[in-house]
């Protein structure tokens, strides 16, 4: 038999199976209308469980195989019967509010939060975003989170990841704990410098200052350096040029060209950063749900169940409604052993109705789920 003979084959068993499969998903649709008039939730673990237990016992070695087919099975029926009753839920009310920005362009001013001072690598990025937006400074992330929530500030612009460092966590950590939700985006290029007052030489330098995220970049370098330099983090790479231009000569920072303009600094070392390929993604945040036009990234924080097979659900409902997924992140429950919350990065619309869906099935099956938001990035 060759080849082609084969394939017929298959090609004859598939043309029975895609009736048989477009008549379970009717009846998946029956099924549905029950558990509405009942008040019976989608997911029905038990029945799941007892017909996974016939097929294993009827697969033979096709086992594994037969209960990948199954569960497939399973999740597209559920992505199904809950679009079918999508109804009023608080996320679906939340998005339709945020919504009311569709057809608007992101704005151009207001009120911006900014951690650091002048010089700062998030003015650049709240530059970008709010050419005319009038900055206030803030010393600290939580500052930021807390003036934008409280109404003082409009929008407030921070650090999330960098492509060499990788997530900024105590923004993780504040999207949490904090009631805001993400705008937009943005990607920044970044070049470090070394920078000290005039005149000063590298083999004068004793101690370097910047920020934790700014030092990881440029570890190769500061390793070259040895153990006779003194390494210090602090709040914000243009706070530690600004501290630099108010002390010895013996003291340098690592932060930008125009930190170094600002502050009256010269550059000992220029690029210094381990990647010239080096950038740092900025969101800016608001108090409440607003989706521009062109919003085609969501992210969402999900806590599970701490069981086997709780996360391959999660990510089994963004599959079946065929959702792609750019970022997953964990992240530990502080006073919970080995349990963790998980950090999701969506390519999607709320514009989508298949999209709303998904996001009702796992607000109604995750223990609990904060939507961050639908916005752009640029």
């Amino acid at each position: 038999m060759d080849l082609s003979e084969i394939r017929k084959k298959i090609d004859d068993i598939d043309s029975k199976l895609l009736p048989l499969f477009l008549e379970r998903m009717q009846i998946s649709a029956e099924v549905a209308e029950y558990k509405k008039a009942h008040g019976l939730p989608v997911l029905n673990k038990g029945r799941e469980r007892e017909i996974l237990a016939k097929v294993a016992g009827a697969s033979g070695d096709m086992e594994q195989y037969s209960h990948r087919l199954y569960s497939t099975i399973f999740e597209l029926s559920r992505a199904y019967q809950q679009n079918l009753l999508a109804g009023q839920s608080n996320i679906r009310r939340e998005i339709e509010k945020g919504l009311a920005y569709k057809d608007s362009l992101f704005p151009q001013t207001g009120r911006i939060a900014c951690q650091g001072v002048e010089g700062a690598y998030g003015q650049m990025a709240a530059d970008r975003m709010f050419p005319r937006g009038n900055l206030t400074f803030f010393k600290t992330f939580e500052a930021v989170f807390d003036a934008v929530g409280s109404g003082l500030c409009d929008y407030g612009i921070l650090p999330i990841e960098n492509s060499s460092n990788g997530s900024v966590r105590a923004t993780y950590d504040l999207l949490r704990t904090k009631n805001v939700k993400i705008v937009r985006s943005e990607r920044i290029c970044i070049r470090h410098e070394l920078l000290a007052k005039p005149g000063t030489k590298l083999s004068d330098i004793t101690e370097i200052r910047s920020h934790e995220q700014a030092l990881g970049q440029c570890s190769a370098f500061l390793k070259s350096l040895g153990d006779k330099v003194k390494i210090v983090p602090c709040e914000n790479t243009a706070m530690a040029a600004e501290y630099v231009s108010l002390s010895g000569g013996n003291v340098a920072a690592i932060a930008s060209h125009n930190s170094g303009k600002l502050y009256g600094l010269e550059p000992i070392a220029e690029s210094i950063q381990n990647s010239d390929n080096n950038y740092t993604r900025f969101i800016c945040i608001a108090k409440n749900t607003q989706i521009y036009a062109g919003a085609d990234h969501i992210s969402l924080i999900l806590t599970c169940e701490h069981k086997p097979g709780a996360l391959y659900e999660i990510l089994a409902t963004f599959a079946a409604a065929g959702i792609n997924l750019n970022k997953l992140e964990s992240c530990p429950i502080v006073g919970h052993d080995f349990e963790f919350i998980f950090f999701f990065e969506l390519q999607a619309s709320t514009r989508d109705e298949k999209t709303v869906a998904v996001l009702e099935t796992l607000e109604k099956c995750t223990e609990r789920m904060i939507f961050l938001g639908n916005y752009s990035e640029a």
